[in-house]
């Protein structure tokens, strides 16, 4: 096994890391890399997946299904396993991954240490909720973890960025599914009030909404509101023909305000009055960008910063401001989600709680990163969180006010790691490590 020296980035690519990387194709290999961190598909948008300081583990070559029990629907796979290759084997048996990301790259690894939440997290909680057993490796050996066996070590894992240890493999416990296609019933919100009242009311198990972060006045915060669920129905829409990719970095002007409200306005409008009801196939509602390979480079090569935060319910008015500050800078692109959480929380780090989150990305420079500054200084004014797989722009003061329980886990992950070992650029910036 070679190591590689390379300069590689998260998915904004507006951060980056040199260093050296080895891709391990065996599980007995990890026993001699467990001085290292480990990443997955580096689909975390900022830092959380890079190692300025040293090297790293890259774990997409360790990708096998270890078992599979068709009765219960528990599966074991290495950390390598993208979550959608789980979907795209098992949907046809009549199961899928409880929780997934908007992603199906990334791999199990990086959906636990990342604590993942889904369309459904208002009903099934977050990916660590469904995680059953965790095999950590642990001063070169493998050891298995679960909620109640070293339950604080497992807490400590599930949502710790990877400081505990390399994950080798996990084992999770999936839902049954109707089969291969979902039943996706979309519909305009007209403006913010409608917006969370169509979120608020859905009793459909997945709820998605779309919001157009560049409508102003009585459009402010309109947007399509999706509720899904699986069935049998054989898809509309097949896949035809074979992923896309963006051949090359964008120039600035394909992004420009006039370009993305035009954009916007159009896709807001493709859905008729009274809504409209079509089967789609999973991967199509699950991972709407995956058919276009590196799309990230939509944002021209100085890459761009992925905003999100979860504020309580009772704060609605400060999110809605924070909508509206977004609107009126201009800098919004058309990719901004708005969903409702519960209240699951499996991990001592986990992003979510009962609340609404908003993502939007916005397109590097300066002028996005002083009104990142506003959104996250806002968060935690309204007593909200960012989440760390898209942040790349947080302050320490502002990360560890705003996850009250970080220095109970950094004394578990001080135990597995004493050395720091797995620190990555992530928690330097952040010093999560530090107590």
């Amino acid at each position: 096994m070679l190591w590689n020296t390379q300069t590689y980035t998260g998915w904004g690519r507006a951060l980056s890391a040199e260093g050296e990387l080895a891709r391990p194709e065996r599980a007995a290999a990890l026993a001699k890399l467990c001085t290292n961190p480990a990443i997955g598909a580096r689909r975390s948008y900022g830092d959380a997946c890079l190692n300025s300081k040293g090297a790293a583990v890259d774990m997409t070559r360790l990708d096998r299904i270890l078992s599979f029990d068709a009765a219960t629907g528990l599966v074991e796979a290495e950390a390598g396993v993208p979550v959608g290759e789980l979907a795209r084997l098992f949907a046809p048996l009549g199961w899928i991954p409880t929780v997934m990301p908007g992603t199906g790259f990334a791999t199990v690894g990086g959906c636990i240490a990342m604590e993942v939440h889904g369309k459904n997290h208002h009903v099934d909680g977050s990916f660590g909720s469904h995680v059953t057993a965790i095999k950590l490796m642990v001063a070169g050996k493998p050891k298995t973890i679960t909620p109640k066996r070293n339950g604080a070590l497992f807490k400590a894992t599930v949502g710790g960025l990877g400081q505990t240890g390399i994950i080798a493999s996990a084992t999770l416990q999936m839902s049954r599914c109707e089969g291969e296609g979902m039943e996706v019933t979309e519909q305009r919100a007209e403006n913010w009030e409608e917006h969370i009242a169509l979120l608020s009311s859905s009793q459909a198990r997945y709820t998605v909404g779309w919001l157009d972060c560049t409508a102003k006045g009585k459009n402010l915060g309109r947007g399509i509101v999706e509720e899904a669920r699986s069935t049998a129905v054989r898809p509309q829409s097949a896949p035809k023909g074979g992923s896309k990719s963006v051949p090359f970095n964008f120039p600035r002007f394909t992004l420009s305000k006039a370009m993305v409200s035009g954009f916007n306005k159009a896709y807001y409008l493709r859905i008729r009055d009274g809504g409209q009801t079509r089967i789609k196939p999973l991967e199509e509602f699950f991972f709407p960008l995956d058919k276009i390979h590196n799309w990230n480079r939509l944002y021209g090569k100085s890459g761009f910063h992925q905003f999100q935060c979860v504020l309580p319910d009772d704060r609605l008015p400060e999110l809605r401001a924070m909508v509206k500050m977004i609107a009126n800078s201009g800098l919004a692109s058309p990719l901004a989600v708005l969903k409702r959480l519960g209240a699951d929380a499996a991990g001592m780090m986990s992003f979510p709680m009962q609340g609404y989150t908003l993502a939007v990305d916005f397109r590097e420079s300066n002028k996005a990163r002083k009104l990142i500054k506003k959104l996250n200084a806002a968060t935690l004014a309204a007593g909200g969180r960012l989440y760390f797989a898209k942040d790349s722009l947080a302050t320490e003061t502002e990360a560890k006010a705003m996850y009250p329980d970080w220095a109970a886990w950094a004394k578990e992950v001080k135990k597995a790691d004493p050395e720091h070992k797995f620190e990555t650029d992530l928690t330097r910036r952040l010093g999560l490590r530090s107590i």
